[in-house]
């Protein structure tokens, strides 16, 4: 399973995160983010208003995306994030480190 991606600029793009993120397609999301790293992409908005599951690997490869992009000023945005992924977002604090937008239009508003 890939993910579906769209193109806002040439340092933004917003990651559809689809029905699930964790342990069976964490590794498709890493190849996913890791190829528009190398195109020069610093921005990645993630929708998350069709997700069901994010497990603990999902969250570890959302890290990971971060620790690539932060060095380079990069940010990772979550938008239109459903009610299981918030609660995941709350019991984890990772709000704390992720800013989250009601939509992708206003995280990609806050992000240029």
């Amino acid at each position: 399973m890939s993910f579906d991606v769209d193109s806002l600029s040439p340092d933004t793009v917003v990651v559809h995160m689809g029905e699930a993120l964790d342990f069976r397609n964490a590794d498709d999301f890493k190849d996913t983010f890791q190829t528009h790293v190398e195109d020069g992409t610093r921005n990645f908005i993630l929708n998350f208003s069709e997700t069901e599951v994010l497990d603990s690997t999902g969250l570890g490869s959302i890290f990971s995306l971060y620790r690539e992009i932060s060095p380079d000023d990069g940010k990772v945005a979550f938008a239109d994030v459903s009610r299981p992924v918030q609660v995941v977002v709350q019991l984890t604090r990772t709000y704390k480190v992720f800013r989250q937008f009601p939509s992708v239009q206003a995280a990609e508003e806050a992000l240029s």
